[in-house]
């Protein structure tokens, strides 16, 4: 127990000077339409991951993770408020792409390719207390379910086959309020169960 005790310290200020590492990060700032600003939110005793795509030009410019219409739909599917939400030592969040990849013609463009293979692994590996991941959008689920997976849409209907250490879910943008009236098993079957997971690790 004392050894336990004593590691803790020591792994705080690793995923600390990690984190250091992370926010100073500028591998793909010449692609960047706004410049690098690494956006995470990441605590050594974390229990819930939130495994996102990559910040929106709101959350860039305030630094806050999903700090935004997004933000408030995700947190209304966990059941849980803001202060919980932002809470690193309940929820980490460590989206694929850490910075703001710009727009395209159909939205945000996908997160920057740069960013996983530097720094995700060292990140997770950081966290041994992560219970749930919460798998969001189809470039997390490659990465966290593999390419077996298949299509969003398959991954959430199939949730129980990673259930209860992983759950994919949808982007909780508002451009996916059609894919939502479209499945009403989602909000009937998937959220109670998420729900319930959450309040038993918060």
């Amino acid at each position: 127990m004392a050894a336990r005790a004593s590691r803790a310290p020591q792994r705080a200020a690793s995923l600390n000077a990690l984190l250091s590492r992370v926010r100073a990060c500028r591998i793909c700032e010449p692609s960047l339409p706004l410049g690098a600003r690494p956006v995470v939110q990441v605590h050594a005793k974390a229990r819930i991951l939130i495994a996102g795509q990559a910040p929106g030009r709101k959350v860039h410019a305030s630094g806050v993770p999903f700090d935004d219409v997004s933000g408030d739909r995700l947190r209304a599917w966990l059941g849980v408020d803001r202060d919980t939400f932002y809470d690193p030592s309940v929820f980490a969040i460590v989206p694929m792409g850490f910075c703001y990849p710009g727009t395209g013609s159909s939205g945000d463009l996908p997160p920057r390719v740069e960013c996983a293979p530097a720094w995700r692994a060292r990140l997770l590996a950081a966290m041994p207390q992560v219970a749930l991941t919460i798998v969001l959008g189809a470039y997390a689920q490659r990465w966290h379910l593999g390419d077996d997976s298949g299509s969003v849409t398959d991954a959430v209907r199939d949730w129980r086959r990673w259930w209860p250490a992983q759950l994919p879910l949808p982007h909780p943008s508002p451009r996916n309020q059609l894919w939502v009236s479209r499945n009403p098993w989602f909000v009937n079957d998937v959220l109670p169960v998420l729900k319930r997971r959450v309040t038993s690790l918060i």
